[in-house]
């Protein structure tokens, strides 16, 4: 047995206990067709070979809430090379959640001089360490900032990293190219349904 093949095999028992914790089911593959799902994010619109493994899961009702997360692998092929690039990602679809199409993810120096352009993002002058974190943009400005409250904004003034995608009753939560540990899934599972506490507050009404 390789070395990766000892690494699958460990997190998929670390993962597997770490959903049971959670009281969730687990899945070492997308038994629940998960993947079709989420089609129209940014992030599943990128490169090819796309997979979801260690699917953990809870709420399978699809009237009310069901919440996952699980690893999330896709290529990227230029010419003769490939790069597979992977990270945990959060995932909720519930019909208590109205929100707009959004996309945060933090700015780099590319999104500053795009500006010297005439291309904008959703800044906010009450929480300018947020607006110089993060890039926002979405296609209903004014329900953007409904939806991110003063509390969203906040949180993610001191939470810097994260990327954020909301349509209509899903949302995914990442950090873009990080595979997280067992060990930290629970913490941030618990972040994740916090944000998502916050984000019922605003959007449009359900």
């Amino acid at each position: 047995m390789g070395f990766w093949d000892i690494f699958r095999s460990t997190r998929k028992e670390d993962l597997r206990l770490v959903a049971n914790q959670l009281k969730m089911e687990y899945s070492p593959s997308d038994d629940w067709g998960t993947l079709s799902l989420l089609k129209d994010f940014k992030l599943f619109k990128i490169g090819g070979r796309k997979k979801i493994r260690h699917l953990m899961i809870s709420g399978t009702d699809y009237n009310n809430t069901r919440t996952s997360i699980f690893d999330y692998h896709f290529t990227i092929s230029t010419g003769n090379s490939s790069q597979t690039y992977k990270q945990t990602v959060f995932f909720v679809q519930s019909k208590e959640l109205g929100l707009p199409q959004f996309y945060m993810r933090p700015e780099v120096f590319l999104d500053k001089a795009a500006r010297l352009f005439g291309k904008e993002d959703i800044d906010f002058v009450s929480h300018e360490v947020f607006s110089d974190k993060y890039h926002l943009t979405g296609s209903d400005e004014s329900l953007i900032r409904s939806t991110f409250t003063p509390d969203v904004l906040h949180h993610f003034t001191f939470n810097h990293g994260w990327s954020v995608e909301g349509l209509n009753y899903f949302l995914i939560i990442y950090r873009k190219k990080h595979l997280m540990p067992p060990e930290e899934i629970k913490s941030f599972y618990q972040m994740c349904q916090k944000v998502l506490e916050m984000l019922k507050e605003g959007g449009f009404q359900v």
